[in-house]
């Protein structure tokens, strides 16, 4: 049986693996990251790290916008499945990752302490400085423009809506990452993503007043 501390490890591998090459700002170190950020809600937090670790680490090796493996999470259960992972292990973890990613509208509170943590981990690798860069990469990587001060943003989509939208990079603030601060599940997210909404409302202001030769 491969050890706890293996698992891990291999989840790092496998993950610079399936994300090597990708532009869309959903790279290796994305996920990297959001593992960093859950390890540390986490300390302040609690949690059962080992879950916590690995839902962070394959959160997106399944996500729909860049794999077409369906809801049933292949991806992640061939890896937990090959690494000798427990079924109850499996099924814990894939139902955090299944209620990671922002639904629009229909978007999902996990009911475990290791989902919300996990959840909050990636939202808050969407706000900042981060997410204005993850964000401008993924509109170039879906050919997005910047803007169009003429195509106001859409409110309150279905997941269905907000799957299917093509959004301007700017609208795509006002659609979801405005919205993250106020839809953080623990407190040591909400103190971490107050400071990074504040820097992308800065930004947005000055991007504006650029834009409009100020």
């Amino acid at each position: 049986m491969i050890n706890e501390i293996q698992v891990v490890e291999n989840a790092f591998v496998y993950i610079k693996e399936i994300f090597r090459g990708d532009s869309s700002g959903h790279d290796y170190y994305h996920s990297v990251r959001v593992y960093n950020n859950a390890l540390n809600i986490a300390h302040k937090e609690g949690g059962d790290l080992y879950f916590i670790k690995l839902s962070a680490l394959l959160h997106d090796v399944d996500d729909r916008k860049l794999f077409d493996t369906g809801d049933n999470l292949e991806n992640a259960r061939k890896f937990l499945t090959d690494n000798e992972v427990d079924e109850t292990t499996i099924e814990k973890i894939c139902k955090i990752i299944a209620a990671v990613s922002y639904k629009g509208s229909e978007s999902i509170i996990p009911d475990s302490i290791e989902g919300k943590i996990v959840q909050d981990a990636d939202r808050l690798d969407a706000l900042g400085a981060i997410g204005i860069a993850r964000t401008f990469a993924y509109g170039g990587h879906k050919g997005r423009q910047i803007h169009e001060p003429f195509e106001k943003p859409l409110e309150d989509m279905t997941a269905k809506e907000y799957e299917q939208h093509e959004s301007t990079s700017i609208n795509h603030f006002y659609e979801k990452l405005l919205k993250l601060k106020n839809l953080m599940n623990t407190d040591t997210g909400i103190l971490i993503a107050e400071n990074r909404h504040a820097y992308m409302e800065e930004f947005l202001v000055k991007f504006i007043d650029e834009w409009n030769g100020k």
